[in-house]
């Protein structure tokens, strides 16, 4: 007999950035610089991301745009790529994504995955902020809240999924 289920995502909104703490704001703002220099001569969609490491240094990024569609990249894994290859042993706390318009962007099923994935290998979550041009700014406590039903290491199986 079938059952229905449900699954419940907690996030908070905040209408200023400045109802955050000073440290949050600061990597909001490093996502908005970001999202001036974006590569986006095709859509003018320019996106920044921010990401606040462990040590406190934050390491930005935009999206990169290619004629040779999909050969671009989002600007949360330019950010997330840089700084895991720039810092490989420090814990992604934030990610802050920021988009110029009324709307709150959320990151697209590519960018969700590439960022549980980090939240998985470290092992703790990384919160999520994404901030508009309003300054209005949505908070998650974790990358898994946007998706549930990931694909995830244990689905591996041999040595990459093994616990």
């Amino acid at each position: 007999m079938p059952k229905e289920s449900s699954i419940q995502i907690t996030y908070t909104d905040f209408d200023s950035a400045k109802e955050l703490a000073y440290d949050i704001q600061s990597v909001l703002a490093t996502a908005k610089e970001y999202a001036n220099n974006a590569y986006a001569p095709y859509s003018n969609f320019k996106v920044g991301a921010a990401v606040l490491l462990s040590d406190g240094s934050v390491v930005g990024g935009n999206n990169q745009e290619n004629r040779a569609f999909p050969s671009g990249l989002c600007a949360e894994r330019v950010a997330v790529f840089a700084a895991s290859s720039s810092h490989p042993n420090k814990e992604i706390k934030k990610v802050a994504v920021y988009s110029d318009g009324n709307d709150l962007i959320s990151p697209c099923g590519s960018c969700r995955q590439a960022l549980l994935e980090y939240e998985e290998k470290q092992g703790q979550s990384i919160e999520l902020y994404l901030i508009n041009s309003g300054n209005r700014v949505r908070k998650f406590n974790s990358i898994s809240e946007l998706l549930p039903f990931a694909f995830k290491f244990n689905n591996f199986k041999g040595e990459i999924g093994e616990e």
